[in-house]
């Protein structure tokens, strides 16, 4: 199983003298957690909103992709401006990387939405720990860490910078288009020995419009495209909610998974501040779905709504945007 597990990851990794593959984790509810994919998000929502997001990917295996996601934007008051935080950590077998970034967006209200243009600055770290395990033992290969008896290559831990931006548009309640890049540097990150990584750009497009059934029911298209130019994600969703609490949906990912969902958001007395949680369940229809177990992944969050003068109430349907 480590053997298989190993060879997976090093398809995953793309290691071939420098490591070439899409590096961004991947994330089932990616309709509720936007400011991750891109920076224009910030502030457009109109609140003050914060969110956690946890997937662990084919449960079956020992040392299985694990990605975590904590995002946070907020408007800054007065100004037509939003800022936020992204931190992001991804684990795959001997493989660690960490994104923190700040996104910040000039947001202009056009027609019934609002458009946000950002870019975000941060740090990514890379570490690749030598104990990987080689596919064929006795085989010494220069260009992954590992230990391979008296021999070994060193491991990989660099920190270094990186930038994104974003265009984002977004009715509150009703449709949102975005389009992005992160990474932008495409730097090479270089460790020890003939080591090195190479971060590739990616870009994405995603985007959804809700159609209202009558007052208590609606269903909300999705839909994310994520592209590395070597290789392509597409992701699907349908979404059902009704009376603005409890949702279900279905994506189908293109070649590699199909997945469930089901939520709850609810809102405080006062009306102010919004939350909610979501469960997402993926079941592998690649290659791999005879050695994989499940994807499980859970996203919780808020949004505080900012106090509006000569309106009693808070709250409003914009907490899923």
């Amino acid at each position: 199983m480590k053997k298989l597990f190993t060879k997976i990851a090093i398809a995953v990794a793309g290691f071939t003298g420098v490591a070439v593959a899409q590096q961004d984790p991947q994330f089932t509810q990616f309709m509720h957690n936007r400011l991750i994919y891109n920076a224009g998000y910030a502030g457009t929502s109109g609140a003050m909103c914060g969110n956690i997001q946890f997937r662990q990917q084919w449960s079956a295996f020992d040392g299985a992709p694990q990605s975590l996601a904590l995002a946070f934007d907020m408007p800054l008051a007065g100004l037509p401006l939003g800022v936020g935080l992204n931190v992001i950590t991804d684990k795959i077998g001997p493989m660690n990387t960490l994104f923190l970034r700040v996104p910040v967006s000039f947001n202009k209200v056009i027609g019934k939405g609002t458009l946000g243009i950002g870019l975000e600055v941060g740090i990514l770290q890379k570490k690749i720990d030598n104990n990987w395990i080689t596919p064929e033992p006795g085989k010494v290969d220069n260009y992954i860490p590992g230990n391979y008896d008296a021999l070994s290559n060193p491991s990989l831990n660099k920190l270094t910078y990186d930038l994104g931006f974003g265009a984002f548009y977004q009715i509150p309640g009703k449709m949102y288009l975005g389009l992005s890049s992160t990474h932008l540097p495409a730097q090479t990150v270089k460790g020890g020995g003939d080591l090195s990584y190479e971060m590739t750009r990616h870009f994405y497009l995603m985007g959804g419009y809700s159609f209202d059934i009558n007052p208590r029911n609606k269903i909300t298209p999705n839909v994310k495209m994520k592209s590395d130019v070597a290789a392509t994600a597409v992701d699907v969703n349908l979404t059902y909610m009704y009376d603005n609490m409890i949702w279900v949906g279905g994506t189908y990912r293109l070649s590699d998974a199909a997945a469930v969902m089901i939520g709850y958001q609810g809102k405080s007395a006062s009306g102010g501040l919004n939350y909610k949680i979501g469960y997402s369940y993926d079941i592998t229809t690649s290659g791999l779905k005879g050695y994989t177990g499940g994807t499980h992944e859970i996203i919780l969050g808020f949004c505080l709504s900012q106090k509006v003068k000569k309106i009693s109430t808070y709250g409003d349907d914009r907490f899923l945007n």
